[in-house]
This record gives C-alpha cells, structure tokens and sequence, in this order.
C-alpha cells in the first residue's frame, strides 16, 4: 500500500496563483451559494491562543472534496517582514478523506479572502463604482484592489495606513497603468463608491457621517468580538450582509458592538448566500456593508479550482 505521500500534490503559491484566478475563484464562491449550500452548516472555526499570535483550524465538505485549513496568526509578523496571517491547506477526498493534495494556505487566503468580498459586491456596489478607499496596507489591502477591479471600473484607488511608508509600498504595489493610485486619509471615503476595510485597528478609523448612502462598504479586518474597524452608527443606518448569523453574533466585533450599543437590530442581519441566490435584493437607499470573518467553506470552493 502506498504511503500518505506518495500521491500527494504539492501546490505552491506560485502554482496556485497560475491555476486560480480572482475573477475564478470569484465565480466559484457564488456558484457554491447559488448551488444551495447553506454556509450556517458549515463547521465553526477552532481558534488556539499560543504565546506568539493564534492557531485557526477551519474544515469545510463540499460536493467530491473534503478540507483542513491550519491558519497561523502572528501579529509582531509585519515587523519582521513576515506576513500577519499564514496557512497551510489540506485537501481530502470526501468519500474516503484521503489527502489529495497540500496547498499553499497563505497564497490561498489571500486570493479567497478579496474573493469573497468582490463575490458579494458585484451584487451591491453600484454598478459604475470607480472610486475605492482602502484602508490597510498589507497583502490583503493589495490584493482587494484586484478584487474589486475584477467586478467594478475602478479608476482611483487611495490607501490609509498608520504608517506612511508601508501606505506608499502598498499603493505602488497595486499601481497598473491607467489607475490612480496615491496614499490618501480618511476623508476619501467622502468620495468613495467602495471602501475596504482590511486593518487590525479595534476602534472605528472614519466617522459615519463621511459615508455617502450609494457606497458599498467591506470590513475583514478582525474575527474578535471586541475589536472593530465601522462605527455602531453606520451599521445602524446600513444594509448589513453577513456570512453567517452564527459567525456575527459570535466572531464579528462590528456588529456585536453595534448591536450592544442599539445601533442594529440582530434581526435585520442579511445572510450573503440571500443576496448571491437573489432572495434578497441590495438596498438602493442607503449604505451596503458586508462584514466577513472567514469560513472554511470559502477556502475549499477555491481550492477545489486549484485541485479540479
């Protein structure tokens, strides 16, 4: 009988990177939601305090596959030069949870991660959005930018970050001919079609009153329950789409703070799979906001691009 090994694909980043595309995985997370499956089924995530940062398994079984993700969150990384978030991705077969193949679970979250927001705002961001306020200058800042460029004609892109510096890298990180892109400050999202919010700030980093009513709003930044990155108040006056209703009364600070402090009603919560289905339309009146966490099925309907 042949080992565990032996028959197990390894796909590395760059691999990874050649076999999915954003606008793919974008297609794969709202057929995997548009095919019926129902993320409230999907198993809660496991979370590790080590002494350095925490350990986030996530398993997820869609359709012929199984998955394991181990992610790693080391938050004095971006001082080392490291990235914040590592992973490793395992893939199962779902009959027999024989390992397939090993992939690159940092490369992975960080296609899957700007996936799942671009997947939600191709249905809510309004349909000529060119304008894009980022705030957070890491990988996950950068790689939004494409995401929203796959779903939208973005022509100007701002990046806010503490750092100046690292705020310049970002943006000439994202620069492609034909965009304009610059550090800019909070008061961009005066102008903003679509703001993203990818920062491991705890306290609100705009005022609501800065959101215009036809923007679209994303906030990934944190899975705690006491950290945010949107004020209560713009919750309150917002569409706000969700993963799960588990993962946002349990994980999601921005919305179990505006809910303790009677901003938003619990019940007015919109799970995404309603907005991707079509049951639910997006509000046209008023400020759309989707808060994500991270699930696991959103890693395996992308890996499984990778694998298929």
């Amino acid at each position: 009988m042949p080992g565990i090994f032996e028959s197990l694909r390894i796909i590395d980043r760059a691999e990874l990177a050649e076999r999915v595309s954003m606008a793919a995985a974008i297609r794969a997370l709202q057929a995997t939601l548009r095919g019926g499956f129902d993320p409230e089924t999907d198993p809660p995530r496991s979370i590790v305090d080590v002494r350095h940062g925490q350990l986030l398994l996530m398993s997820a079984d869609l359709g012929g596959y199984t998955g394991q993700k181990l992610g790693m969150v080391a938050p004095g990384n971006p001082a080392r030069g490291l990235e914040r978030i590592q992973a490793i991705y395992v893939v199962l077969d779902a009959e027999t949870l024989a390992p397939i193949a090993l992939l690159d679970g940092t490369e992975l979250t960080s296609i899957r991660t700007p996936a799942v927001s671009a997947a939600v705002l191709d249905l809510t961001a309004t349909p000529r959005a060119s304008s894009l306020v980022v705030f957070g200058t890491g990988p996950q800042g950068v790689r939004h930018v494409e995401a929203m460029r796959a779903i939208r004609p973005i022509e100007r892109v701002r990046f806010v970050g503490r750092d100046a510096a690292r705020a310049q890298h970002a943006a000439d990180s994202a620069a492609v001919p034909g965009l304009d892109v610059a550090v800019g400050t909070a008061a961009d999202v005066a102008d903003a079609d679509i703001v993203v919010c990818a920062t491991s700030a705890r306290e609100p980093m705009f005022d609501d009153e800065l959101v215009p009513d036809h923007a679209a709003v994303v906030a990934l930044g944190s899975h705690e329950v006491d950290a945010r990155e949107l004020p209560g108040a713009l919750l309150g006056r917002s569409q706000v789409i969700v993963e799960s209703d588990r993962v946002a009364r349990t994980e999601a600070g921005d919305v179990i703070l505006a809910i303790a402090e009677g901003h938003l009603e619990a019940g007015s919560l919109v799970p995404m799979a309603r907005i991707v289905d079509g049951t639910v339309a997006a509000a046209s009146d008023r400020p759309r906001i989707l808060k994500t966490c991270g699930m696991g099925w959103q890693d395996l309907a992308v890996a499984q691009v990778a694998v298929d």
